[in-house]
């Protein structure tokens, strides 16, 4: 009897799983299946599921010359070069400063507590901030140093994302690092540099590998900072998709084409990064 209720309540769970998948992952198939339609199998209706596919969307994407004035000006080599550089460096400039902050509001001495959860927080609050509560004095702030259109501005604004983020988790992970461990190595003889990179990054780097990827990821997505910082020298492939759409066309096709292309990077390194992921998003729960 239990056995046979085991049973049902595991085919009840697959299907339901089976059913989460399917609302998860069918845009995603949508968009991959629309990639490889021609502009009649995209706009017929109803929609076609059996088609003869075609590569011809991704070819458009890395040739000089397209058809339509919607597809004129488009570069989108250049487009991911750009996500590239502004997400990869912003990336980085993030976890130096994040890692760095979560560890010192970590482990500093405040003469009252209440001090160190008040910085953590104002500190946090800047990550759960509406963007366009921002942007404007952003514009006005970069536009007077003549940085508009410029790489390194989008790596600085992109800070807003990334600091606190990696601020909020980090220090999580620190935390759970007994401070008696370290102060242990102290008395064997290491330097403050030495104990953090020998005895608690160790402990802490399949935290720190996670919080990295979910930072890049949320910066190579940011759509707002890169269209009213950024130009058409540093145009992303975030605001690079909206020059398939114009008052002529809306070339589906090539934007469908790229939004595959553009979410490679996030896949790729979210794959080869999984079980650190995993790990590391555990690493700060609340132990029972």
């Amino acid at each position: 009897m239990d056995e046979t209720k085991n049973i049902k309540t595991k085919v009840i769970l697959y299907i339901l799983l089976f059913i989460v998948a399917v609302v998860i992952l069918f845009p995603f198939v949508w968009i991959f299946l629309t990639s490889l339609k021609t502009a009649g199998d995209i706009t017929c209706y109803p929609p076609k599921f059996i088609f003869d596919a075609s590569w011809d969307n991704y070819k458009s994407l890395f040739k000089t010359s397209q058809t339509g004035a919607a597809a004129s000006t488009l570069n989108f080599s250049r487009y991911y070069i750009n996500s590239l550089i502004i997400a990869g460096f912003g990336t980085l400039l993030s976890l130096i400063i994040g890692f760095g902050a979560g560890y010192t509001l970590t482990r500093a001495k405040f003469k009252k507590e209440s001090t160190r959860e008040n910085v953590a927080f104002t500190l946090i609050s800047f990550w759960f901030g509406p963007e366009l509560a921002i942007i404007l004095p952003l514009y006005i702030f970069f536009n007077k140093l003549n940085l508009l259109d410029n790489h390194l501005a989008l790596i600085l604004a992109y800070q807003l994302i990334g600091i606190p983020f990696t601020i909020w988790l980090s220090r999580s992970f620190f935390s759970d690092v007994p401070a008696s461990v370290e102060e242990s190595s102290r008395i064997d003889g290491y330097t403050a540099l030495q104990t953090f990179w020998k005895i608690t990054f160790p402990m802490v780097k399949s935290g720190l590998a996670a919080t990295a990827i979910l930072t890049f990821i949320f910066e190579w997505n940011n759509f707002l900072f890169a269209l009213v910082i950024g130009g058409r020298n540093t145009m992303p492939v975030t605001t690079g998709a909206l020059g398939f759409i114009s008052y002529e066309a809306a070339l589906w096709g090539q934007m469908a084409a790229a939004i595959i292309l553009s979410s490679i990077p996030q896949l790729i390194i979210a794959m080869f990064a999984q079980k650190n992921m995993a790990r590391g998003l555990t690493f700060g729960a609340v132990k029972g």
